[in-house]
């Protein structure tokens, strides 16, 4: 059973759809790490142009859904509580297969190293225990 869906994840992050891209939180320990899930359908918008005789999902959306995740698990910190997490960097981003329509994308985002209202996080994307991408993101609370 998942700890967080939707309506919860919300409350956290002020992501929205159609750019909300976790659908529940499986795992989270607050200011340390989290673990996400997204369901990929084929009715997601993004398939119309990419590519539509052979939908793969961007990398850059997998980046994000990653950074999603990292979020929940930086701003369920108290302190800050109704802050918002900015991207910083991208770094050693690495994707290593496809993600396609009914995959079901587990994506965990670990927090490594955090200086006031900046942090770092080890991403790492999985599809049926396969990792799909990997990156370092390094975030800012504002």
């Amino acid at each position: 059973m998942s700890l967080m869906g939707t309506k919860e994840i919300m409350e956290i992050i002020p992501h929205r759809q159609p750019f909300l891209l976790i659908d529940t939180i499986e795992e989270l320990e607050p200011g340390k790490r989290a673990v996400a899930k997204k369901c990929v359908s084929y009715n997601e918008p993004f398939f119309a142009g990419h590519f539509p005789e052979e939908p793969v999902m961007p990398g850059v959306l997998i980046i994000e859904a990653l950074a999603q995740a990292g979020a929940v698990a930086i701003l369920s910190k108290p302190e800050f509580k109704g802050k918002t997490a900015y991207f910083g960097a991208i770094n050693s981003a690495k994707f290593k297969q496809k993600v396609v329509p009914g995959d079901v994308l587990m994506l965990e985002l670990e927090i490594i190293k955090e200086k006031g209202p900046i942090g770092i996080g080890k991403a790492t994307a999985t599809v049926n225990g396969k990792v799909v991408t990997q990156a370092e993101l390094t975030f800012a609370i504002g």
